[in-house]
């Protein structure tokens, strides 16, 4: 609704419980001044990183999130997710998209969860840019208990496997490296759950150390670093 009433040519989306730097807009509409740019995101940091050793560790996730996996997708023009606490969209392409957007289904149901990063998508399949700005900070508030945080990673891991399948046939049209890239990370959990789990059972059935198992997950996590 507030789209569709809006009449300037910027959308600023931001989560309610999100922290804007001062500049923050001035950067990310700098950004926004190429008509082939439809999104760009600004570097997401979390604004409780004090209160426990949880939130400092999804801070360090944050950062290594934005300024290695969106500042690399940023080089060829294609940051996957536009992250919902901070991103700016182009109002003539929302208006495209929003009826599709709006009406998102998931195997045959209305989908609620993820709705970043199909809008990103939905972005890149029209033809457009999606950017990332690493001075425009935003601070948001994080998990600070485990129970909610695995519940927010995987709703976002079931969002990112979903357009995942979304987006393969999008995929080699952006460049091979973010192919690689996409494909990497949902295969990446997936190896290292199977990993995890040959080790365990190597270790309960024959009482040894799973040295194959303990490589296989160093050398996964050498590889991805």
């Amino acid at each position: 609704v507030a789209i569709r009433r809006s009449s300037g040519d910027l959308v600023l989306n931001v989560d309610s419980d999100t922290t804007l730097a001062s500049d923050v807009v001035a950067k990310l509409a700098l950004k926004m001044q190429d008509p082939a740019v439809g999104a760009a995101m600004g570097q997401l940091v979390a604004s409780n990183r004090g209160d426990t050793w949880l939130t400092r560790l999804i801070d360090m996730e944050y950062w290594l999130a934005c300024n290695e996996e969106r500042a690399a997708q940023a080089r060829f023009g294609a940051v996957m997710c536009c992250c919902g606490p901070c991103a700016m969209y182009r109002r003539s392409a929302l208006l495209l998209l929003l009826d599709q957007y709006e009406t998102q289904l998931f195997r045959g149901k209305p989908s609620d969860f993820g709705e970043d990063r199909h809008l990103t998508i939905l972005m890149l399949k029209a033809g457009l840019r999606t950017e990332y700005v690493p001075d425009a900070i935003a601070a948001t508030i994080v998990p600070d208990r485990l129970g909610p945080y695995l519940r927010q990673q995987l709703r976002w891991a079931r969002s990112t496997f979903r357009d995942t399948l979304l987006a393969l046939r999008l995929l080699p049209s952006l460049d091979r490296y973010l192919t690689l890239d996409v494909v990497g990370q949902n295969l990446g959990p997936l190896l290292l759950a199977l990993s995890v789990l040959a080790g365990l059972a190597q270790f309960v059935l024959t009482a040894t150390v799973p040295w194959s198992a303990v490589v296989m997950i160093a050398s996964m996590t050498i590889i991805r670093c």
